[in-house]
């Protein structure tokens, strides 16, 4: 990819100084940064960096000396990390899968492929699969029978679509993602002792020694535009409804969401988070990672919670958690500070019953 410091600042609506014809084939760091990087030097403290490479063009934050800095351009930005957004997407050189079909990929004679899709070796597409224009299929990935993959989709190495599955435009899967496994999901003859711990808070009662029966998924998976999940991400199928992760939404690597679950819009759910069954999240959630979630709760739109809560019930819009259990972060720290004085409070208790002991009786 080829590009101008002046074309680059017109794609990000952003001003740009000095000489604007110089030809950016990559992004760099500052003190990485060569003659025909682009140094990503977005505030006065990675700026320092720049001596010690040889950038010529750099992104500075507004009002800062390019000439001072030793360059010979300069793009301006306000927000540094959505000038990072775009900047990344000019310069993306994506992954090198071929145009077309490779001779390998297996093809159902019934799938439906859009013009312009572009299909890796060893992958293996199933009955009435479609698949929109524009769409990327690394090798060795699979999509099932009677599933759907919208328009400019790109499936990264050994990514899985299940059967049935519908998926949106845009969407994007890193490597080893699964989509449309089925739910996990069982049950006993008779009552457990694990349902009757969760009734009564720990007591198993008489419960016996049982084999557990598979509930099988009927459901899928339903995916929105623009959603995004990362490497060895899994979703499982409903067991009777889909599951659903609305537009938009972004999952990490190692994510796991559990069946029947419905993702709002707009999500973020940061690696290694644990969504159990049915459960309902609202829109423009962030789960931090480690985050786990018991099933059939609801999270209200707009909820954040920290890195590595235990979500044990309902959340309200717009609250911010953490710990385990998950509670307002504020009380979560007022407790961690009380943690923190305990060994002290222990020790002035200590001084004062041996103060009290060391008193005269009175009779």
């Amino acid at each position: 990819m080829q590009l101008t410091v002046q074309q680059i600042a017109e794609a990000l609506g952003a001003q740009a100084e000095g000489q604007t014809g110089l030809t950016i084939l990559r992004a760099a760091e500052p003190g990485d940064a060569g003659p025909t990087d682009l140094a990503m030097a977005m505030s006065p403290k990675y700026a320092e960096a720049l001596t010690n490479g040889a950038a010529r063009a750099a992104v500075l934050w507004d009002g800062a000396d390019w000439k001072a800095l030793g360059l010979e351009a300069a793009i301006f930005i306000q927000r540094p990390r959505m000038a990072m957004a775009g900047i990344t997407s000019m310069l993306d050189r994506g992954q090198g899968v071929a145009p077309g079909v490779h001779p390998s990929a297996v093809i159902d004679e019934t799938a439906e492929i859009g013009p312009n899709v572009s299909i890796g070796p060893l992958a293996v597409i199933g009955a009435r699969a479609k698949i929109g224009a524009g769409s990327i299929i690394g090798a060795h990935c699979v999509i099932g029978m009677d599933a759907a993959l919208g328009e400019n989709a790109l499936l990264r190495e050994m990514v899985s679509i299940g059967a049935r599955a519908q998926i949106g435009d845009r969407f994007i899967a890193q490597p080893g993602a699964r989509i449309g496994g089925d739910g996990f999901s069982y049950v006993t003859p008779e009552v457990s002792g694990a349902e009757n711990a969760r009734k009564s808070l720990g007591d198993q009662g008489d419960a016996k020694a049982q084999s557990w029966l598979r509930i099988h998924s009927l459901g899928a998976v339903e995916i929105g535009d623009d959603v995004e999940v990362g490497s060895n991400c899994t979703i499982d199928n409903g067991t009777i409804r889909n599951t659903v992760i609305g537009s938009g939404s972004k999952l990490d690597n190692l994510v796991h969401v559990g069946h029947n679950t419905r993702v709002g819009q707009d999500c973020l759910l940061c690696g290694q988070t644990g969504v159990s069954g049915s459960v309902e999240i609202g829109n423009n959630v962030v789960l931090g990672g480690q985050t786990g979630v018991v099933d059939n709760i609801f999270i209200g739109d707009g909820v954040v919670s920290g890195g590595g809560t235990k979500i044990l019930s309902n959340v309200p819009a717009g609250r911010v958690i953490m710990g385990y259990p998950g509670i307002k972060m504020e009380s979560h720290t007022d407790i961690y500070k009380a943690q923190r004085r305990l060994p002290r409070l222990s020790r002035d208790v200590e001084a004062l019953k041996k103060a009290v002991f060391k008193q005269p009786s009175s009779d």
